[in-house]
C-alpha cells in the first residue's frame, strides 16, 4: 500500500513541478518524502536501521522525531507565510487610503 501511495504522490509532485506550481527545492524534497516512504514500505528494518545509527532506541521512534521535526519546520514556513501576507496587506491598504485621500 505504502509502495502505491509513494508512486501517486510522485507522480503528482512531478505533474506540479512541470506546470510550475512548485520550486525544484520544494519539489526535490517531495521527491525525497515519496521515495523514502516506498523505501520503508518495501523493507521497514530500514528505519530500525537507521535508528540504531543515529543512536535511537526504535525505527518507530525515529520516524515520530523526524515527524515532529517535520511539523515545526512546516508550522514555522506557516507562520513566515502569514508574516509576509500581513505585511503585504497593510502595505495595500496604507496605499490606497493614500489613493483616496490624493482624489478628495
Amino acid at each position: 500500500m505504502g509502495v502505491i501511495v509513494g508512486l501517486i504522490g510522485i507522480i503528482i509532485s512531478l505533474k506540479r513541478f512541470k506546470e510550475g506550481k512548485t520550486s525544484p527545492t520544494v519539489f526535490v524534497i517531495w521527491l525525497l518524502a515519496w521515495l523514502s516512504l516506498i523505501i520503508i514500505s518495501i523493507s521497514p528494518y530500514t528505519t530500525s536501521y537507521l535508528a540504531n545509527i543515529m543512536g535511537i532506541g526504535r525505527g518507530l521512534d525515529l520516524i515520530l522525531i523526524l515527524a515532529i521535526i517535520g511539523a515545526y519546520y512546516l508550522l514555522f514556513r506557516i507562520y513566515i507565510m502569514i508574516e509576509n501576507i500581513e505585511m503585504e496587506l497593510t502595505r495595500l491598504v496604507r496605499e490606497l487610503a493614500l489613493r483616496e485621500g490624493d482624489e478628495e
